[in-house]
C-alpha cells in the first residue's frame, strides 16, 4: 500500500480513476495507432488505389477531430451546470464502444462503413477524455495531482500495450489461436478494443463519486441547462482573461504538443522511408508502450522533487534530442533507440501538462477548462505536418523536416518559462473560495 501511496493511486477512488486510462488507450493503440489504418487501407479502402484510401482516411480523421472540438466546450459546460461529468463521460464511452464493437462487421470494400465507425469512435473517445480530464481535480489532492496524473498514463500505456501484443499475436498467427485468417483475427482484435474499453471502464463508473454541483455567481439552479450552458461558456471566454496563467500553458501545450504529436506521427512514415522494416515498425510501437510505463511513473516522482513545470520542460529538452538523433537515423537499431526516447518522456510530458493545467483552474469549471484544453490538443496536430511537408517541398529531404521540428519544442519551452504556476494556482483557489461562500 506504501508503494501504490507512493506513485499516486493509494485510494481506491483514485485507483478506479486512473483505471480509465487503460480502458480508453486501448483505442488509441489498436484503432488510432496500428492495426486499423492498415486494416482500412488494405481491405475496406482494397478497391480504391492508394493516394485516394489515404485521402479518405485523413479526411475521417479530420471530421471526427474538428467534430469534438467543437462539441466539448459546450458539453463541457452543460456536464459543469448538471453536475453531469460521469454521465457525459458513460454516453460518449458507450458511442465509442459501440462503434468500435461493429468494426468486427467491416469487409473488403466497406471503407464507406469504416470510415463512419472511425469517426463515431474517435468523437467517444475523445470527448469521454473530456470529462475523464475533468474528474482529475476532484479525485486527486493538490500535493497528489501529478502523481495520480503520471500514474493514469503509466497504466494506459500498460493496457495500451498489453492489448496491442495480444492483438498483434493474433494477426501474426491466427490459426494458433484457431482463427481463420489474419482478417478475422484483425476483426476480432477491434472487438477485443470494445470489450477491454468498456470492462475496465467500471471501476471509474461504480467507484468515483459524481462532484458535487456549484453553482456560479448570479446563477439559477432552475435555469433552462441549454441557455445556462452557452451563458457560462459566454462567461468562461470572458474568464480566460482573468486566468491568464492557465491560458498562457494552453498556448505552450498547443505549440509544444505540435511538435510531440509530429513526431508520433511522423515517424513511422519517416521510418519506412528510409528503409526500416514493418516489424520493425510495429515492434518500436510497442517499446515506446512499455518503456512509458516506468518512465511516467518516474515523472511523478521527478515532478514532486522538481515541479511539474521544469519536469515538463526536460521533457521538451529530450524531445529536441529525439529530433537530432531523428535527422542521424540510419539503422532499425537506431530506431529502436529513437522509440526507447519516445517512451521515456512522452507519457510523462502530457501527464504533467494535464496536472498542472488542473492544478490553474477552478474545480467547479474543470470540465470547460478542460473541454478548451481538449480544442487546444485537437488543434495541436495542424502545423506540425505543414511545416514537415513545407521543409520537404523546399530542401527535398525529409531528414531537415524531422529537425525542423525542434521549433515547436523551442518556441513552446520559452512560453512554458513565462507561467507562473504559484499565480496561477491563487486564482483559481481565490474563484473557488468565493463560489463556496456564495
Amino acid at each position: 500500500m506504501r508503494l501504490l501511496e507512493k506513485v499516486g493511486l493509494g485510494r481506491p477512488e483514485v485507483r478506479a480513476w486512473a483505471m480509465y486510462d487503460v480502458a480508453n488507450s486501448a483505442f488509441f493503440t489498436t484503432i488510432i495507432g496500428s492495426v486499423f489504418p492498415i486494416y482500412f487501407a488494405s481491405v475496406a479502402a482494397a478497391d480504391l488505389d492508394g493516394p485516394t484510401a489515404t485521402a479518405r482516411f485523413a479526411t475521417a480523421t479530420t471530421i471526427a477531430l474538428a467534430i469534438s472540438a467543437i462539441l466539448s466546450p459546450f458539453l463541457g459546460a452543460l456536464a459543469d451546470f448538471r453536475a453531469a461529468k460521469k454521465r457525459f463521460l458513460a454516453g460518449f464511452l458507450f458511442l465509442g464502444v459501440l462503434a468500435t464493437a461493429a468494426m468486427w462487421f467491416i469487409h473488403r470494400g466497406d471503407w464507406m462503413l469504416a470510415a463512419v465507425l472511425f469517426i463515431l469512435g474517435n468523437i467517444g473517445a475523445s470527448a469521454s477524455f473530456v470529462f475523464y480530464d475533468a474528474l482529475l481535480p476532484h479525485v486527486a489532492r493538490p500535493d497528489e495531482v501529478d502523481r495520480v496524473s503520471t500514474a493514469g498514463y503509466a497504466l494506459g500505456y500498460l493496457g495500451g500495450g498489453v492489448l496491442l501484443a495480444i492483438n498483434l499475436a493474433w494477426i501474426q498467427m491466427p490459426r494458433t489461436f484457431g482463427l481463420a485468417d489474419a482478417g478475422q483475427a484483425t476483426r476480432l482484435s477491434f472487438l477485443s478494443v470494445a470489450v477491454w474499453w468498456l470492462l475496465f471502464s467500471i471501476p471509474l463508473l461504480r467507484r468515483v463519486p459524481e462532484p458535487a454541483r456549484r453553482l456560479a455567481p448570479g446563477e439559477r439552479g432552475d435555469e433552462r441547462p441549454l441557455r445556462a450552458s452557452f451563458a457560462r461558456l459566454r462567461t468562461t471566454l470572458r474568464e480566460l482573461r482573468q486566468y491568464k496563467q492557465a491560458f498562457l500553458l494552453l498556448v505552450a501545450f498547443l505549440i509544444y504538443n505540435d511538435g510531440i504529436g509530429t513526431i508520433i506521427r511522423m515517424a513511422p512514415i519517416y521510418g519506412a522511408e528510409i528503409g526500416i522494416g514493418k516489424g520493425a515498425l510495429i515492434t518500436a510501437v510497442l517499446l515506446v508502450q512499455f518503456v512509458g510505463i516506468p518512465c511516467a511513473f518516474a515523472f511523478g516522482w521527478l515532478a514532486s522533487k522538481i515541479g511539474p513545470k521544469r519536469a515538463v520542460m526536460l521533457s521538451l529538452a529530450v524531445y529536441a534530442l529525439i529530433s537530432v538523433v531523428g535527422y542521424f537515423m540510419k539503422t532499425a537499431t537506431h530506431f529502436f533507440g529513437l522509440a526507447i526516447l519516445v517512451g521515456m518522456v512522452q507519457g510523462g510530458s502530457q501527464a504533467l501538462s494535464r496536472s498542472l493545467f488542473a492544478s490553474m483552474v477552478p474545480t467547479h469549471k474543470s470540465s470547460e477548462f478542460f473541454a478548451f484544453f481538449a480544442v487546444f490538443e485537437k488543434f495541436a496536430g495542424i502545423l506540425g505536418p505543414l511545416l514537415f511537408a513545407g521543409t520537404i517541398a523546399a530542401t527535398g529531404s525529409s531528414r531537415n523536416a524531422i529537425l525542423a521540428v525542434i521549433a515547436f519544442f523551442a518556441i513552446g519551452a520559452v512560453l512554458l518559462s513565462l507561467v507562473d504556476v504559484e499565480a496561477g494556482r491563487k486564482v483559481a483557489r481565490e474563484a473557488e473560495a468565493r463560489i463556496a461562500t456564495s
